[in-house]
């Protein structure tokens, strides 16, 4: 058996085979598929505006741009604290781009981001250029921080040894004793989930399947901790993930310091992160006026003198003075400390220790990443479902070998009598939940008797596999003005014969991703049916929300051009989300109708394979799951055969 220590060091080794193919994957992909398709992509803006510069709070010198060919219903991946680079299109250049300068993203909304640079960057050069725009560049930090917090555990002394060789092996977990607790408003799997936290010496994990109120047992375990330790620090894997933990929180009366800025832009949002306390707090501006006069006397004509050093070195002096002392303020006075894995390194909390450290959705997280906070704690307490989302993972070989499975999915298979698994289920009707619940968690857990039959029309079948080739939907309601797809012929690329459709998949663009056109083109007909029997003026007054998802990018882009220039649907558009499965990762909605894409005759279904993905798009549902894709294609792998054997016999 290996050590611990061997077991780090083989993590490392495939960190450094996905550090290395994500790299050379980022360097080709950027230098083959240009600008344009990086901008379809969603890692590149073209045609930027510089709104203004300008120093913030944190006295850094920011760029705030504006996208002037934004659309608020394609996604992209920018967020705080990824690395872009400027660049600059002129025609001496032959369409190349030259890259001025580099920076962070400090915050996106909607069109508008602001990005932290350089002192020296020129940004008059995006001004005066032809076309200029951002995109993502390798994020080299937070690899750079993933391997410092394996190093630094391989070395480990004291309680960071401890917790490691505890991950590590199968020796029990230690906890304390004391009478359990009543909490009348949870039920009684998560109140067994919230005293075995507080028993917990070592480690706790909190098993939250789909729809059971993790977030809300989450919250409660933090709170009765507050009630035992001042401080405590909260972490996940993306800002989206912290944004809603810490918003949870803050609705409980507890006083959140969020380090790094929301990825959703409001002023609740923003009334609790770092940047916004410390400009809101008595002493910034003198310290505001100190930062200013030192940027004026380092700008001044006279340098140089002792005269000048003196005053610069009295003014740094007494910044500094102003700074350690609001910061210890805004630490002091917070009872969570919030913030990303990666964020946890963040130099504000050089030398800090907490007692508890939460990590939600732990699952998610890369283990190279989950010990970059535990440095910091004296035990550690996981959320999340390793059924769902696994970590991403570039590299085929080192997923292979191992480096997709998460540090909460290595403890609970070491560790079961840590795990607390909650079972009653809130969010889907019971026939949603059952195969699911089947085939990921055993059969344990139960729909909630208020959600347990609810529906959005009566005699309806709540989970439908529709196949198109099948035909079953061969016209439209006879209410319906006009087809949806009428006129597509003219913007739309044609098929060999577009009235007899073929329903095969595709690839497309050079980054050869894959999309069925016609099941694209069904799926919105299918859509349209189904608002016109739930009736559009009820779908409007009810507001019945509705997902659509695919697990390619490629025809989560087609469908959405499809309802967007479909007249039917535009007074439904805040109603429907068009995503990747990735995409609607913690959220839910009425009615979820999945894509699958993959139709061949030789049955392959690529990463469908994965299936943990297809539980967590099934299981965004409420009311009603209509899943479209081949049946001849996808059942000859055993999930989705039992999957659509048992839909039919539903429906029989």
């Amino acid at each position: 058996m290996i050590s611990p220590i061997q077991s780090l060091q083989e993590q490392r080794r495939l960190l450094q085979i996905e550090y290395e193919e994500e790299k050379r994957a980022f360097s080709e992909l950027s230098a083959q598929i240009g600008l344009s398709r990086l901008a379809e992509r969603g890692n590149a803006w073209l045609g930027i505006t510089v709104c203004r510069v300008f120093y913030n709070s944190l006295n850094q010198r920011v760029i705030e741009i504006s996208h002037k060919d934004s659309d608020s219903d394609d996604d992209h991946n920018f967020e705080y604290g990824k690395p872009v680079a400027f660049f600059t299109l002129s025609e001496k250049s032959s369409g190349k781009p030259s890259f001025p300068f580099t920076g962070t993203v400090s915050y996106v909304d909607g069109e508008r981001m602001v990005v932290s640079i350089p002192e020296n960057a020129d940004v008059s050069s995006l001004s005066s250029a032809q076309s200029a725009g951002v995109m993502l560049s390798f994020d080299e930090t937070s690899y750079k921080m993933m391997f410092e917090a394996i190093d630094r555990a391989i070395k480990a002394k004291g309680r960071l040894a401890e917790l490691r060789d505890l991950f590590y092996s199968r020796r029990k977990v230690a906890e304390l004793t004391f009478a359990p607790l009543g909490f009348p408003y949870l039920n009684k799997t998560q109140e067994t989930a919230v005293n075995k936290v507080l028993c917990a010496k070592d480690v706790a994990i909190v098993h939250g399947p789909p729809g059971t109120g993790k977030t809300t047992t989450l919250v409660e375990a933090i709170v009765e901790t507050l009630r035992r330790e001042p401080q405590v620090l909260v972490c996940a894997q993306s800002n989206m993930a912290v944004d809603w933990i810490s918003e949870k929180l803050v609705d409980r009366g507890v006083h959140v310091l969020r380090l790094g800025n929301p990825s959703r832009v409001n002023d609740k949002m923003l009334s609790f992160t770092y940047e916004r306390r410390f400009e809101s707090h008595p002493d910034y501006p003198d310290l505001w006026s100190i930062r200013k006069a030192i940027r004026e006397l380092r700008s001044a004509k006279r340098r140089g003198s002792d005269q000048w050093h003196q005053k610069l070195d009295r003014l740094r002096s007494r910044a500094t003075e102003l700074e350690i002392r609001i910061n210890q303020d805004l630490f002091n006075s917070a009872h969570v400390i919030a913030s990303t894995l990666v964020g946890s390194s963040n130099r504000l909390l050089d030398g800090m220790k907490f007692s508890t450290l939460f990590i939600d959705e732990a699952a998610q997280a890369l283990e190279a990443a989950c010990w970059i906070p535990i440095r910091r704690a004296g035990r550690v307490v996981l959320a999340g479902d390793h059924c769902q989302l696994p970590p991403t993972v570039k590299s085929y070989e080192a997923m292979k070998a191992g480096l997709g499975k998460s540090l909460m999915e290595r403890l609970v298979e070491n560790h079961p009598e840590a795990v607390s698994l909650l079972t009653m289920q809130y969010r889907m009707n019971h026939e949603i939940m059952r195969f699911s619940n089947e085939w990921f968690y055993g059969g344990a857990m139960t729909a909630a008797p208020e959600v347990r039959h609810r529906g959005i029309l009566d005699f309806d079948t709540p989970i439908e596999w529709i196949d198109p080739m099948e035909g079953m939907i061969t016209s439209l309601p006879e209410s319906s003005d006009s087809d949806p797809m009428e006129g597509r012929l003219t913007s739309l690329p044609e098929s060999p014969d577009p009235d007899l459709p073929t329903y095969k998949e595709s690839l497309v663009g050079e980054s050869h991703g894959r999309v069925n056109r016609d099941e694209a083109e069904f799926s919105v007909r299918t859509l349209w049916t189904y608002i016109e029997k739930i009736g559009k003026q009820r779908f409007l007054d009810e507001r019945i929300d509705v997902g659509l998802i695919s697990p390619y990018r490629a025809q989560v882009r087609y469908i959405r051009s499809l309802i967007k220039r479909t007249p039917f649907f535009r007074p439904f558009r805040h109603l429907i989300t068009v995503n990747t499965v990735d995409g609607f990762q913690g959220q839910e909605r009425d009615v979820i109708m999945i894509s699958l894409v993959r139709s061949n005759d030789e049955g392959n279904i690529g990463f469908l394979r994965d299936l943990r993905r297809m539980n967590v798009a099934m299981t965004r549902a409420r009311m009603k799951l209509i899943i479209i894709g081949s049946v001849a294609t996808l059942t000859r792998h055993p999930f989705y055969r039992r999957l659509h054997d048992s839909i039919s016999l539903d429906r029989q």
